[in-house]
């Protein structure tokens, strides 16, 4: 292993975040060559985490663009803080002089994530979170921000990064992506762990848990995720279920400590028919 992804993948240990070689890999190829990251893959593997880690292991502040349906570039990239525009107008008409130009300067200028990342120093990790969510036309948006990390405001001219911000995009494939943006991108489809290396995230997080009840949650988990259910449980909810257990003392899985805590890992009341039709015991048997 090249030694520069090995002490990343320590780095992001001591960062809380387990990395296999691979995506470690990646990751300080995005570094190094200055390209954004996409990760794909279901909810719950850890994209929005990894950014979290990085911007830790870097010392640097994570900015986050969260994507919805409707976003557009003045709640990402600026807008103008109107009724400030709108009171200093006022003040000025009042007295007589008028300088609309003066009403578009920087005072007056409000940053939306996407300026922010270009204009932050030092570089920050840049989120671009559940970019599948958004419209087409953002993605289009996106594409003159990722080949030249520049943003032109009108008023006030062309802000360009010095030190363009390491940019990961996260997508849980609800819709595809344009053949654009993934050119722009180095490109990692994230699964969820191996049981292993779940047991391994999970013991990273919660430390006083036993190293045996680890093990059988990360199994169990496993097998919940083979089921039909709304929303099978990620590694959040495989921490969380952890932490709910080693609160109560529990050492090993049984039908008692289960039953209280099922809440802490499965989040629709269908699927917690399902598991507990199915039977609990599914959790911990063989």
């Amino acid at each position: 292993m090249n030694e520069q992804v090995r002490r990343l993948q320590e780095a992001l240990r001591r960062a809380h975040y387990v990395a296999e070689e691979g995506l470690a890999t990646v990751l300080h190829l995005a570094q190094r060559l200055a390209r954004p990251l996409l990760l794909e893959g279901p909810a719950g593997v850890g994209k929005t985490a990894l950014a979290k880690a990085l911007a830790d292991v870097r010392a640097v502040s994570l900015v986050r663009l969260q994507c919805y349906e409707g976003l557009d570039a003045s709640q990402a990239l600026y807008d103008w803080d109107y009724p400030k525009q709108l009171l200093t107008a006022r003040t000025a008409f009042a007295e007589g002089h008028v300088d609309e130009a003066a009403l578009y300067s920087e005072r007056f200028l409000i940053e939306r994530p996407l300026l922010r990342a270009l204009r932050e120093k030092p570089a920050p990790v840049l989120l671009i979170d559940e970019v599948d969510r958004a419209d087409e036309e953002f993605e289009a948006l996106l594409l003159e921000f990722l080949s030249e990390f520049q943003i032109t405001i009108p008023e006030l001219g062309t802000f360009r990064a010095e030190e363009p911000p390491v940019v990961i995009l996260t997508s849980n494939r609800t819709r595809d992506l344009s053949d654009a943006l993934r050119r722009r991108c180095l490109y990692l489809w994230l699964d969820y762990p191996s049981m292993e290396q779940e047991a391994a995230i999970i013991s990273l997080h919660v430390p006083r848990i036993a190293p045996e009840l680890a093990k059988q949650i990360a199994r169990g988990v496993r097998r919940l995720r083979k089921l039909s259910l709304l929303k099978p449980p990620g590694m959040a909810e495989s921490i969380d279920f952890a932490r709910a257990l080693t609160e109560l003392g529990a050492e090993q899985l049984d039908e008692g400590v289960v039953r209280r805590t099922l809440g802490c890992l499965l989040k629709t009341q269908e699927d917690i028919d399902l598991v507990r039709e199915r039977g609990l015991e599914l959790l911990w048997n063989a």
